[in-house]
């Protein structure tokens, strides 16, 4: 039977979600722990792989058991055999067609900037850092021109694998909040690196290093070298994943509530 999860994790004990040789990622975590219900190995698939460092509010997966357990068998029998920083917060049985990446209609992220002279303490290693005054008016306008469906190869990893850079971004929205700068995205499908770029870039926006209607030009010019650097990691946050109601998945595997989708 096909099982889903919904998974909540602290990225940065993990060397990113995809499994590797040294066994330290949250596949490689994950998929030990379910082997210890299941009775034997098998493999899960993510709706989204997240780098080294990069957290997840509400990660969904799929797996396949030869042994049927009881739901409850595949949250908190799981969670004994996790460590602290990785938690399955539900199980749900799905159809056999379902599949964590492909049936997802779209996608969020969260990325939180601590904006203040200071380096973070108790949030360290949880948000990213920007030292110098930041005019988030300025970026909102900067970040007016990324929604819609656009070539975002100027914001496109090296190394990413995504057949096509073409991507429909359905929103961006930064806030202020104290001290923190909340950036809100969500998209059809991401592509490696993208959002810490976008905010390297809006952040150079931010400083008066660039106009806002940089951002739009750099867009258009689909070059990765002229954009800003990759920001970190750590202020990276994948905050949910849309389905829509057909499979039938619990709301923590849905869209979050405070960022509303037009299709849904």
């Amino acid at each position: 039977m096909r099982i889903a999860l919904g998974l909540e994790y602290d990225g940065a004990g993990f060397l990113g979600w995809q499994s590797q040789p040294c066994g330290n990622t949250v596949q490689d975590v994950l998929e030990a722990a379910l082997a210890r219900i299941a009775g034997g190995p098998l493999r899960v698939v993510c709706a989204g792989r997240t780098d080294a460092g990069v957290h997840a509010l509400a990660q969904v997966v799929h797996f396949d058991a030869a042994l049927e357990r009881p739901i409850t068998a595949w949250v908190r029998g799981t969670n004994t055999f996790l460590p602290a920083a990785l938690v399955v917060r539900w199980a749900a049985p799905v159809a056999n067609d379902f599949h964590a990446r492909f049936a997802a209609r779209a996608r969020a992220y969260r990325y939180v900037l601590l904006n203040r002279p200071e380096r973070p303490g108790v949030l360290a290693g949880k948000v990213g850092w920007c030292h110098r005054p930041l005019d988030v008016a300025a970026m909102q306008a900067a970040a007016a021109c990324l929604v819609g469906e656009h070539d975002f190869s100027a914001f496109r990893a090296s190394g990413c694998q995504a057949k096509s850079p073409v991507k429909t971004l359905y929103r961006f929205d930064i806030a202020r909040e104290g001290d923190l700068i909340l950036f809100d995205c969500c998209a059809n499908a991401f592509l490696h690196h993208m959002v810490r770029n976008l905010v390297g870039a809006l952040v150079y926006v931010g400083m008066g290093r660039r106009s806002p209607q940089w951002l739009g030009d750099l867009l258009a010019t689909g070059d990765r070298r002229l954009g800003a650097p990759t920001y970190a990691p750590d202020g990276l946050y994948l905050a949910g994943v849309d389905y829509g109601d057909a499979w039938g998945l619990p709301r923590q595997g849905r869209i979050m509530a405070h960022l509303p989708l037009p299709i849904c």
